[in-house]
């Protein structure tokens, strides 16, 4: 099922790490977040089940991020992130994007108010 342009609300940046880098003093820490693309996505809130409702209370908040197929999509891996440009959300990745029966969308499982 293709997404109408009404439901791409949110304009998010997906992201992936770079490489641990080493700080000079022996210690490892992890690389910045490095910016790939953007992208006009639709994001469907969970909720209803007790994973879900359990995440809540923990202050975490899946959703499923919709998008228009893409070469971008397609790199997208559960090692990146995704923030949201308008509201500064952060939404890491749980799950390789998926395609739709009709191959025109890609859906995939992500998370805010988690350490990414």
């Amino acid at each position: 099922m293709a997404i109408s342009a009404g439901k791409l609300k949110h304009r998010l940046q997906f992201a992936v790490r770079t490489a641990p880098v080493d700080d000079g003093y022996g210690n490892v820490v992890s690389g910045e977040w490095v910016g790939q693309f953007e992208a006009r996505c639709a994001l469907t809130f969970l909720k209803g089940s007790e994973t879900v409702l359990a995440s809540r209370l923990e202050a975490r908040s899946p959703v499923i991020i919709g998008m228009r197929n893409s070469i971008n999509a397609r790199r997208v891996t559960h090692e990146w992130r995704a923030t949201d440009m308008n509201t500064g959300v952060i939404y890491e990745i749980k799950e390789q994007p998926r395609p739709s029966d009709d191959r025109a969308v890609l859906e995939m499982l992500a998370e805010s108010g988690v350490a990414a």
